[in-house]
C-alpha cells in the first residue's frame, strides 16, 4: 500500500497549490462580478446596444468558465483524495490504475490552470495575429517559413483554436516568403506571444545537391487582435495605402481585381498588409486592425520617447539573434535560448507540440528569469 500512501502525500501537497490558486483567482470576487453583469443583462434596455450586450455576455461566459474550471479542479481533488483514503482503509489494490490515471489528469489540469493565472496582461485573452518572414538563407529560409507556418497551424488546432490566413506571399522557388495568420480563441495571444522572435533552423538542405548542412532563419511577430472600441488616433495623412492583386499558395485564391491592401505608417515605417478577404474594404479594415495593434504595442513599451529607440530593439533575422534553435543534423534537438527548455523529439515539435516551450516561457517571464541578450 506504499503507492497509495505516496499519492496521499502528493495530494496533500497539491491542496496547498489549489488553495493558493483560489486566492490568486479570488473566486468570490469573480462570482460577484458575474452577478453584477447578469443583473445588467436583465435590464429591459440591455439589448438596445447589440454590440455592447454581446461583449457583456462574452465576459459573463469567460468568467463563468474560469470559476467552473477551478471548482471542477477542487472537486476532482476531493474525489481522488476520498478514493485514496478508501483504498488505504480497505487495502484495495484494484483501484491503483484508476488512482494513477486520475492523478496524472489532475496534475495536468492544475498545471494548465496555473498557467492561465499568469495570463494577466491587458490583451492576453485576445486573438493573436502572427506574422512570419523569411530571413537569411534564401530558398532554404522560405522553406523554413512554410514549416513554421504548418507548425503553428497544428499547435492552434491542438488547442482548439481556429486559424485564418490574412496574407500569404509564396517563395520564388519553394516555400513562403511571408505569411500572416489570425489565431482565434480565448487566450490565444497570451500563449502565442512567447513565439515572438527569430527562429533558427539547422539541417541538411533538400535544395543542396551536395548534401551540405545549412543554417537559415525566420522571424515571427505576434500581436493581439485589438477590439474596435480601443481608441488610438491615426492621422490619415500618415498613411500610405497601396492596392495590389492578391494570390495564395500555388496560385490559389487569385483575385483579378486589386483587392489586396498594403498600409505603410510613415512616421514609424510599420507595414501591414492583408489579401485574404474578397473585398478591398474588408482587407483595409483588417489591415487597420493590425496597424492599430502594432502602434499600441509601441506606445506601451516602457513609454519610450523616440520611435527609433523602439525600432532599434528589433533584431536582425540572422545569426546570434535567435530565440530558439531547431537542429535536425547532426543530432535532433529544439532548444529555447531564453529559458533553456529543450526537446529531443523534433518531429513532435514540428507537428505543433509547443506547450512545453510556451509554459517554460510564461513561468520564467512571471519570475523575471528570461535569458534576454
Amino acid at each position: 500500500m506504499l503507492e497509495f500512501e505516496q499519492y496521499r502525500l502528493d495530494l496533500e501537497a497539491m491542496e496547498e497549490d489549489i488553495n493558493e490558486m483560489g486566492a490568486s483567482l479570488d473566486i468570490p470576487k469573480l462570482k460577484d462580478e458575474i452577478r453584477e453583469l447578469e443583473e445588467q443583462s436583465a435590464d429591459p434596455e440591455f439589448w438596445n446596444d447589440m454590440e455592447k450586450s454581446q461583449k457583456v455576455l462574452q465576459k459573463i461566459k469567460a468568467l463563468k468558465e474560469k470559476v467552473e474550471r477551478f471548482e471542477n479542479l477542487r472537486q476532482e481533488w476531493e474525489d481522488l483524495s476520498t478514493l485514496v483514503d478508501l483504498a488505504i482503509e480497505e487495502e484495495d489494490i484494484s483501484v491503483l490504475e484508476e488512482v494513477s490515471s486520475s492523478f496524472e489528469k489532475l496534475q495536468k489540469n492544475l498545471q494548465d490552470l496555473k498557467l492561465e493565472t499568469l495570463l494577466n496582461g491587458p490583451y492576453d485573452k485576445n486573438n493573436a495575429i502572427l506574422s512570419l518572414h523569411a530571413g537569411a538563407g534564401g530558398t532554404e529560409a522560405q522553406d523554413w517559413v512554410e514549416m513554421l507556418l504548418r507548425m503553428y497551424t497544428r499547435w492552434a488546432e491542438r488547442r482548439g483554436f481556429s486559424v485564418k490566413t490574412l496574407d500569404y506571399l509564396a517563395g520564388d522557388d519553394a516555400g513562403v516568403k511571408s505569411a500572416t495568420i489570425l489565431i482565434e480563441g480565448l487566450n490565444a495571444y497570451g500563449y502565442a506571444k512567447s513565439e515572438k522572435g527569430v527562429h533558427r533552423l539547422v539541417r541538411i538542405s533538400p535544395f543542396d545537391a551536395s548534401g551540405r548542412r545549412h543554417t537559415s532563419f525566420a522571424s515571427v511577430d505576434v500581436m493581439p487582435e485589438i477590439d474596435d472600441d480601443i481608441e488610438i488616433n491615426i492621422n490619415p495623412e500618415d498613411l500610405k495605402i497601396d492596392t495590389y492583386r492578391s494570390g495564395g499558395a500555388g496560385g490559389q485564391h487569385v483575385n483579378k481585381t486589386e483587392s489586396a491592401i498594403r498600409i505603410t505608417h510613415i512616421p514609424t515605417g510599420i507595414i501591414v498588409q492583408c489579401q485574404n478577404e474578397r473585398s478591398q474594404h474588408q482587407n483595409r479594415e483588417t489591415a487597420m486592425k493590425m496597424l492599430k495593434a502594432k502602434l499600441i504595442e509601441i506606445k506601451e513599451r516602457e513609454q519610450k520617447e523616440k520611435i527609433e529607440d523602439i525600432k532599434g530593439e528589433q533584431k536582425d533575422i540572422a545569426w546570434g539573434s535567435q530565440i530558439r534553435s531547431y537542429v535536425f543534423h547532426p543530432y535532433n534537438l529544439v532548444k529555447d535560448h531564453r529559458t533553456n527548455f529543450e526537446m529531443g523529439n523534433i518531429n513532435a515539435v514540428m507537428d505543433g507540440e509547443l506547450d512545453g516551450f510556451i509554459n517554460a516561457y510564461l513561468k520564467a517571464a512571471s519570475l523575471g528569469q528570461l535569458n534576454l541578450k
